[in-house]
């Protein structure tokens, strides 16, 4: 009886986790497809949508595109570092967590001690956290493989960081609507944790029931342990063929990126000069007006490809990305054809000979 007791503690344990992480992937798959509509509806060639469309680009334009009329509900446009700072702090969380959960799994998932147990009520789980024999392989690498993805986005958003701080030369009155800002802080929250939301409530658990038994055992009596760095990393060095390219492809938008930010920071040298804009040339300049969204799109594709291209959370993430680029990208890029008279023709706007 008592085996079997246990037994349905543990089936009881995953069907709960099983649930919530649904419940947590559902919750983001609505807010990511509810976001790609409003902007893939207001591109349709009907003429009864132009004020939405205008509503929303008074909501998201900033800089030299942000209409007069919204400058009293807008914020200074250097506020943008905060959108990183916000996601080096979150990634850098959501990887070191699901790093050491990961680990766990693979190399350490003792039994549960009385102390484990008492840790987990504390957090309200009454339910063992290790499930070692219930643990299948493929769960273990789609878990290394979400440290992986976790470590691509760091990459990204640290460049973002000191991009924002040391290459931008934002002018004293470029603004950027509140909304904008809002929905840029949401979207740090929400694109690092889409990429390890299938094990994101299971990590929390793992991490707090860790701080919980700490603060039950006392720093003294938790068990030794040995950091094994060979452990650490050896699953991330047998990556399979789609993450390697997956990985390639989101460094070769990240080089174009830098490339086209260190670009368009240097067309104002000091942040005082406010109202002098020049066509800029270099790279993928040369072929579209916003060849930094067309990066970023790369840089997302790359998180596609090396997530499998199989979780339809990351997906609509990637849709998401799209979308938001290109709709900005296309009145980027009236903007400057309306601007200067010599703006080379040849340019798209976001993609290369297609959009």
């Amino acid at each position: 009886m008592a085996a079997l007791g246990r037994a349905m503690t543990m089936i009881l344990s995953v069907l709960m986790d099983s649930a919530t992480d649904i419940g947590l992937t559902g919750v983001l798959r609505a807010a990511w497809a509810a976001a790609i509509l409003p902007l893939v509806t207001v591109s349709l060639p009907f003429s009864f949508l132009v004020p939405l469309r205008g509503a929303l680009l008074g909501f998201a334009l900033r800089g030299k595109n942000m209409q007069s009329s919204y400058l009293k509900f807008s914020l200074p446009q250097r506020f943008f570092s905060h959108f990183y700072m916000l996601g080096v702090l979150w990634t850098t969380l959501l990887l070191v967590a699901t790093w050491a959960y990961a680990y766990n799994m693979t190399f350490l998932a003792p039994e549960p001690s009385i102390f484990s147990n008492t840790a987990n009520h504390l957090i309200g789980d009454p339910f063992s956290l290790h499930s070692t024999g219930s643990t299948s392989f493929k769960q273990t690498c789609s878990v290394w493989n979400s440290v992986f993805l976790l470590l691509l986005m760091e990459i990204h958003v640290l460049r973002r960081l000191y991009e924002t701080i040391y290459v931008f030369n934002y002018s004293p009155s470029a603004r950027m609507h509140i909304f904008g800002y809002l929905v840029g802080i949401l979207y740090y929250l929400a694109a690092p944790l889409s990429l390890c939301s299938n094990f994101a409530l299971s990590v929390y658990k793992f991490s707090a029931s860790q701080v919980s038994e700490l603060l039950v055992r006392g720093i003294l009596q938790m068990p030794a342990s040995e950091i094994n760095f060979w452990g650490i990393t050896n699953p991330l060095l047998k990556l399979q063929l789609h993450q390697w390219i997956g990985g390639a492809l989101l460094l070769w938008g990240w080089i174009h990126q830098l490339r086209c930010h260190a670009i368009l920071g240097s067309l104002r040298k000091h942040p005082e000069q406010s109202h002098e804009y020049v066509i800029p040339h270099g790279d993928w300049f040369e072929i579209v007006s916003c060849p930094h969204y067309l990066a970023e799109i790369v840089i997302y594709a790359g998180l596609v490809v090396a997530s499998g291209g199989t979780d339809l959370t990351i997906l609509l993430l990637f849709g998401f990305v799209v979308a938001n680029l290109a709709f900005a990208a296309t009145e980027t890029h009236e903007w400057c054809r309306r601007k200067f008279d010599n703006y080379p023709r040849n340019r798209y706007a976001i993609i290369p000979f297609i959009f």
